[in-house]
């Protein structure tokens, strides 16, 4: 009992969120209207994604310490689920763009960097496909994870930044923290991004046991 506390948050938050995310009072505000509640399930979800790839560097560098299986297969479900997550915000991204930019893809440089950075870690999973020897395919994601989330964070957060976007935060536009309605935002904001961020990790931490068992059947 006292190992699962964790599992047992994550199920009241998620509860929390979607109940609160469908049902909760959201302030009005022009343009964006009640698409609004995408900021408990879309933002969350990118914050999840990028917590659980920077777990996947974690463990890559662990791995080239230690030569570990187990830091190998944190490290490949962390970019699987990361990979997840980020198909998750595209599609979330795209449902919350349509009302408020007039379409679901505009080629905002936010909406291009993170498709980039999706194909960019589908990249690794090509990696790791395409090479055999198990020690080599380990070694050669560790370092592609490595470089991938060096990478990955100035395509997301710095050079959106540097040109106009239509995304609140970037190129100008302010962000919700700017209205006052953002205090009552945030009472059910943050509680999703640590909801999310433990879904993520959970199901990780359930696809490395069942690695773990299939790799001592095989040995």
């Amino acid at each position: 009992m006292k190992k699962n506390w964790w599992k047992i948050l994550t199920v009241f938050l998620m509860i929390y969120t979607i109940l609160m995310g469908f049902l909760g009072d959201v302030p009005h505000l022009p343009i964006l209207n009640e698409s609004i509640r995408n900021l408990y399930f879309h933002v969350p979800m990118w914050f999840g994604m990028i917590l659980i790839l920077s777990a996947s560097v974690y463990h890559s560098i662990l791995y080239l310490k230690s030569q570990k299986e187990k830091n190998d297969f944190y490290a490949v479900e962390s970019v699987n689920i990361g990979i997840l997550f980020g198909i998750l915000g595209i599609i979330t991204g795209m449902v919350w763009a349509k009302p408020t930019w007039g379409a679901y893809w505009s080629g905002d440089p936010k909406q291009n960097a993170s498709a980039i950075a999706l194909l960019m870690y589908l990249a690794y999973s090509v990696l790791r496909s395409s090479i055999t020897d198990e020690q080599t395919r380990a070694k050669f994601s560790a370092v592609y994870a490595v470089f991938a989330f060096a990478v990955f964070i100035p395509l997301i957060f710095i050079l959106p930044r540097l040109t106009d976007s239509l995304h609140p935060g970037n190129g100008g536009n302010p962000g919700f923290n700017v209205y006052d309605q953002a205090k009552s935002l945030r009472l059910v904001f943050y509680p999703a991004v640590l909801a999310w961020t433990l879904v993520g990790w959970w199901i990780v931490t359930l696809r490395v046991r069942i690695r773990v068992w299939a790799f001592k059947m095989m040995s």
